[in-house]
């Protein structure tokens, strides 16, 4: 008799849980690794969020009342927790090769694939609190679907004036008059003007960390004359640039220095027939997570080809990303696809971050209940299907980041 698939070890719920716990924090997903994570009573999370620090207990007489006082810059904020769930199928020819006896190399092969596809799914699920946190930091806001498919938006009120977008001469990459070291300390300074917290960490990509390893005034202070024993260039842990950021970090006086390339992937089905050279707006399943500026890289299936144009604009109310020419060949509806590649920390932003005020970290990561069991935080279930033999695995997750600092984060935009 052949065992059924609730028999078989590698596929039990128990066990497709302990990968979801081998794969719970990628390492090479950093952000949500910054802050802790709590859970809200409700799907409804309420926070508030502050400006400003560094009161002071004001002197009274002996016996007289304590003045009151509030907190400063205090703003309500309330949102929907996002939800978010992706599913996974595996036929019958799968579970016959994993419950093959007499076969355990086929077995082994077999679990190992079922371990590479749940450890693909649960890295897809982080990704996604991923980027909610990097849209937290460097935008200050993002979209979402909640219930009955209507967007929501949460916006985390960044004040403006710690979004910096530098002048044409002051870019760092090709300013004639950029100065780089002033716009480092004009930042920190913003920041602990606002709050009286120490900039304690900054993240940049490998291009804007090219932008500060060719900066004249930087090369000159690193040089072995000038800064230590001209090490700007050992002990180099990016390997793009071959620079060492901590020796940066150690000259801005910052103490964390990340230098942060991870990609995440977005791809939707294309909906409607794109003519070569006549189809600008494409018609996809899902725009949500394009955007304007991002590569869009049309995948035609049966040939195994691509092409890539860029995104001008989204319309999310009608389905459609338009593009700033149109494909020069023709791609087909409900087979052909489109993706667009994107770095979580763009390639134009230097983010400083004083990570805690007074002693408080400045965010957290809020979960929030879902499923008729109660669930919090990142899970896995199961559903058989009977005829033909199969089976499904799930992965869920609902939450959102909370920031309770506004005031501790400034963004450059320097290209």
């Amino acid at each position: 008799m052949p065992r059924g698939k609730s028999e078989i070890p590698t596929l039990r719920l128990e066990t497709l849980q302990k990968f979801v716990t081998k794969f719970q924090s990628p390492p090479n997903l950093i952000l949500q690794n910054l802050f802790s994570s709590t859970p809200s009573p409700s799907a409804t999370i309420k926070w508030e969020s502050q400006m400003g620090s560094r009161g002071m207990t004001p002197f009274v007489p002996p016996g007289a009342p304590a003045p009151q006082t509030s907190p400063l810059g205090v703003a309500e904020h309330i949102a929907e927790a996002a939800f978010w769930k992706e599913k996974m199928y595996f036929d019958e020819e799968f579970l016959n090769n994993i419950r093959k006896e007499g076969t355990e190399n086929q077995y082994m092969a077999a679990a190992a694939r079922l371990a590479r596809e749940m450890a693909n799914l649960v890295n897809r699920c982080n990704r996604r609190r991923e980027w909610m946190f990097a849209k937290m930091l460097f935008s200050g806001s993002f979209q979402y679907k909640e219930a009955k498919g209507t967007m929501a938006n949460v916006n985390y009120s960044l004040p403006t004036g710690h979004q910096v977008s530098l002048a044409t001469d002051y870019k760092w990459n090709a300013g004639t008059s950029r100065n780089v070291l002033g716009d480092i300390i004009d930042g920190k300074k913003v920041v602990n003007d606002s709050c009286g917290a120490r900039v304690n960490m900054a993240v940049c990509n490998s291009t804007v960390l090219k932008y500060l390893a060719q900066d004249p005034d930087l090369l000159t202070l690193l040089s072995k004359s000038n800064f230590g024993a001209g090490d700007l260039f050992k002990g180099a842990t990016n390997n793009i640039v071959g620079v060492n950021p901590k020796v940066i970090g150690a000259l801005l006086d910052i103490d964390n220095m990340v230098i942060y390339d991870e990609q995440y992937e977005v791809r939707a089905l294309l909906t409607g027939a794109v003519t070569g050279g006549a189809t600008s707006v494409i018609p996809v399943d899902s725009p949500v997570d394009f955007e304007a500026g991002g590569t869009l890289r049309f995948w035609d299936v049966s040939a195994g080809t691509y092409e890539d144009e860029t995104i001008a604009s989204i319309q999310r109310e009608n389905m459609t990303v338009t593009v700033s020419t149109a494909p020069s060949v023709s791609f087909k509806a409900g087979e052909d696809y489109v993706t667009m590649t994107k770095k979580f920390v763009p390639d134009d932003k230097f983010s400083m971050v004083a990570t805690t005020v007074d002693g408080q970290p400045i965010a957290e990561y809020k979960t929030a209940p879902y499923g008729l069991a109660r669930l919090f935080g990142l899970s896995t279930d199961r559903k058989e299907k009977w005829d033909p033999e199969g089976i499904f695995i799930r992965v869920r997750d609902k939450g959102l980041p909370v920031l309770y600092f506004r005031d501790a984060i400034y963004n450059l935009t320097v290209a």
